[in-house]
């Protein structure tokens, strides 16, 4: 086991050290004249109303753009302060959504509803806790088509304040990093090797409709992943990039809604009992075994535990993570365990905005 163990660690260093020559990373854009169409869905999004409506407001180099927000049945401000914050500048459409039909879950439909009224040719999904620097939309698009991209994932950095945030936000940008040959990944059409965040995800329309639309994932809590795979089958490629120096994110302000937040998704993230179950392994093999090992003095433990945390610490680095963090790898992948035994244990029953998933 220990032997498999090493194995990994290295294969894992290997596949992170590629991507670091082959990963996108978005930085300035170029003047974008195509139209563009950013879709916001908001659900009870006070807290980031003014600071998404700011944020777009500020993009530089769209020749034509157009912000659809779609206030999705929000008990709370949202609505008035997304209206106050646009006033009257012409870019900015507040749609108000329709009541979520049975078969559907909420983004999804959402969305949905965002692209039947977007005239764009480029689609930009972007979540209410984003943030952009001034040029991060222009860049995104210029990255699709400089390399020939249906679609394209900037994976925002991930804001982590607290010790469950530092634990968990990283690892999963490391798990994609370390796992994925990305130079292979956007050339290829295969799903499996499908990677999104869909905190900042942007597609051809044309990819989209002909893949099925949003109608395609209506009931996938893992929208982002899912898209991604649906437009990999209909043969249109795209791939995840490194959005660090242009978007950020933070997610989550607390342990208890982390905790929830993964408990949603998690169950579904890895295709079923049998693919949690290996994710478990995996997460043993790679994070646990290797420092157990080398605190029995095992040179093999050691030297495992030294390939994990050199990738973790690259993946850091690419990602502007923090650094120390990384050292702290087998926390972090207990942690992730009991994230994915909790998310199996409570799927179905997480209430997430006002709505059981």
């Amino acid at each position: 086991m220990l032997e498999l163990s090493l194995l990994l660690c290295l294969v894992a260093l290997g596949i992170t050290l590629l991507n670091v020559f082959s990963i996108i990373t978005p930085q300035s854009g170029g003047q974008i004249n195509q139209k563009i169409s950013v879709l916001v869905p908001l659900r009870n999004e006070e807290e980031n109303a003014v600071a998404i409506v700011e944020t777009l407001a500020a993009q530089e180099n769209l020749s034509d753009v157009e912000f659809l927000i779609l206030n999705d049945n929000s008990s709370d401000k949202t609505y008035d302060l997304v209206k106050t914050t646009a006033g009257n500048d012409s870019r900015f459409k507040l749609i108000q959504g329709s009541p979520l039909p049975d078969g559907w879950l909420g983004k999804p439909w959402a969305l949905d509803q965002l692209s039947h009224v977007a005239s764009g040719e480029v689609l930009v999904c972007i979540d209410a806790d984003v943030r952009l620097s001034k040029t991060a939309i222009a860049s995104v698009v210029d990255s699709m088509q400089e390399h020939c991209l249906d679609f394209f994932s900037a994976y925002p950095s991930q804001v982590a304040r607290t010790f469950g945030e530092r634990m968990i936000q990283p690892l999963l940008q490391w798990s994609w990093l370390s796992s994925v040959p990305l130079a292979i990944a956007k050339r290829s059409s295969n799903p499996s090797f499908a990677v999104a965040n869909g905190q900042f995800f942007a597609v051809t329309k044309s990819a989209l409709d002909q893949s099925g639309g949003y109608s395609s994932i209506k009931l996938e809590v893992l929208d982002d992943m899912q898209l991604a795979r649906v437009l990999l089958r209909n043969k249109f490629k795209g791939t995840v990039g490194n959005g660090a120096q242009i978007a950020q994110c933070h997610m989550y302000s607390s342990w208890s809604e982390l905790r929830n937040g993964y408990a949603k998704s998690l169950w579904k993230g890895f295709g079923g009992v049998f693919g949690s179950i290996i994710a478990i392994a995996l997460l043993a093999l790679t994070g646990i075994i290797p420092i157990l090992s080398a605190a029995l003095g095992s040179p093999y433990g050691w030297l495992a535990f030294e390939a994990v945390l050199i990738s973790r610490v690259i993946s850091a680095k690419i990602t502007r993570a923090n650094l120390f963090d990384s050292l702290l790898h087998p926390i972090s992948s207990v942690l992730l365990i009991y994230l994915i035994i909790y998310s199996w244990l409570m799927r179905g029953r997480i209430q997430w905005k006002g709505r059981t998933v």
